[in-house]
């Protein structure tokens, strides 16, 4: 009886460098830049792997610049925090590149809650005051550090975290990430504020409390 034959060498190293491009949160660019053009939102708008670039003709040196930072967010709320995005729906200039970066502005005692990123890393860098930074691995483990102005604290991609200022006065961060576009999901809001709403029995059964405890948290949660 004959034995199959094996895969090439060829094929083996195609099959491979498919596999990686397919695990990549941003594609790699070909170009010098694409300077996303503008659009009207909406459902695909941000599809991979891109937004649509503005024709090079029309591209000028402030598509390369952002001054939002510059300004401190809001932290007047019940959270106490502000968060000023700068991905590439806010900055334009970033599309294709696989960057962006926030700004987090806290109040004393305020925190940037529970939340996680699903297509990038995180490198939070401290510029004022002094912030408890932390995240949960898949095993449950907690990791956490006070961060200090000047000092840093990295996130992996996907795990839950938060930002929670422990000092006397305000405290700012800026975080940068790994992807034009990483996406958030807040934790009470993902779970008590979904729409359609997740069944109270779930929730319940999940966290192991009382059907009424559910109630309360999706009350506080509800959007409008």
């Amino acid at each position: 009886m004959s034995s199959k034959p094996s895969p090439s060498p060829l094929l083996l190293l195609l099959l491979s460098a498919a596999l990686v491009a397919t695990c990549r949160g941003d594609p790699e660019p070909v170009q010098d830049f694409c300077v996303a053009a503008p659009h009207g939102g909406g459902e695909g708008a941000a599809a991979f792997p891109g937004l649509p670039c503005k024709p090079a003709s029309s591209v000028v040196s402030d598509d390369f610049f952002f001054a939002a930072h510059a300004r401190a967010a809001s932290t007047d709320n019940p959270m106490g925090s502000g968060v000023t995005p700068g991905n590439v729906e806010a900055f334009p200039g970033l599309n294709t590149l696989g960057v962006s970066i926030n700004r987090v502005d806290l109040a004393p005692g305020g925190v940037n809650p529970l939340h996680s990123h699903p297509r990038a890393a995180e490198l939070v860098h401290v510029v004022a005051g002094e912030m408890l930074v932390g995240f949960v691995s898949t095993e449950g483990k907690f990791y956490s550090k006070v961060v200090g102005e000047g000092e840093s604290f990295v996130i992996p991609r996907g795990l839950m975290h938060f930002q929670y200022n422990v000092g006397k006065s305000a405290a700012r961060a800026m975080t940068v990430f790994n992807s034009q576009l990483p996406g958030v999901v807040l934790a009470a809001p993902a779970l008590f504020g979904a729409e359609p709403e997740i069944p109270d029995a779930v929730l319940a059964k999940s966290f192991q409390v009382d059907a009424e405890i559910i109630k309360l948290l999706k009350s506080k949660n509800r959007k409008g």
